[in-house]
């Protein structure tokens, strides 16, 4: 079993096998000094980190001791022709997510953002997905974003609004093809939530 922490795009494979690589560095994951870690992949040191510990239901437990947690939920959002909900902010095509309000549920926090920030309605949770983790700066202070992501459908045929005061660009439908293209430059957490196929990418003459 293993899973992985995004920091800076690289990976941080969390996992129950001390070795899975030659090209890995292995280390228990109750004796790392995360910041310690954190930095060294920062500057280039590290790029293949193995934190590993015999028992799965552990490993969260552990990271979660290391730093700050920010809990999240998004969504994968098809409609009726199979298309997929994005957004464009910084730079960068990404899917609707953020953070949980008092009281709330991951399942309830994500169609929440997805309404809030793609103006997308009709919506209905078919499946949860899986959490991504991924390491990110507020004030100065490192902490680990853990989302809980959901699969969900939506027969929504209005005109879709971006959430501009949350830096938000564009919420787009996509179809095959152009899914493929934007996660050519989307985040690689992001891209573990979809099928193998999409993350091949084909020519097309005109992506929107």
């Amino acid at each position: 079993m293993y899973y992985k922490v995004f920091i800076n795009e690289i990976p941080v494979i969390l996992s129950t096998e001390k070795f899975i690589g030659k090209e890995y560095v292995s280390i228990p994951i109750e004796l790392v000094r995360f910041k310690k870690l954190i930095k060294m992949i920062e500057k280039g040191k590290l790029t293949h980190v193995n934190l590993y510990h015999s028992d799965a239901d552990k490993l969260e437990a552990h990271l979660r001791k290391k730093l700050k947690v920010v809990e999240a939920g998004g969504g994968l959002v098809y409609n009726d022709r199979k298309e997929i909900l994005f957004i464009y902010r910084n730079k960068k095509w990404d899917l609707p997510k953020g953070g949980l309000e008092k009281g709330e549920t991951p399942e309830e926090a994500a169609l929440r953002e997805v309404r809030e920030e793609t103006g997308a309605k009709k919506l209905e949770v078919t499946r949860f997905i899986q959490k991504t983790y991924h390491v990110f700066k507020r004030n100065g202070e490192r902490r680990l974003k853990i989302t809980y992501w959901y699969e969900m459908s939506s027969s929504y045929n209005g005109d879709l609004k971006p959430q501009a005061k949350e830096g938000i660009e564009k919420a787009k439908w996509k179809n095959f093809a152009q899914t493929q293209k934007a996660l050519q430059g989307s985040y690689e957490n992001i891209k573990l939530l979809f099928p193998k196929e999409y993350l091949t990418t084909h020519p097309v003459d005109r992506i929107a």
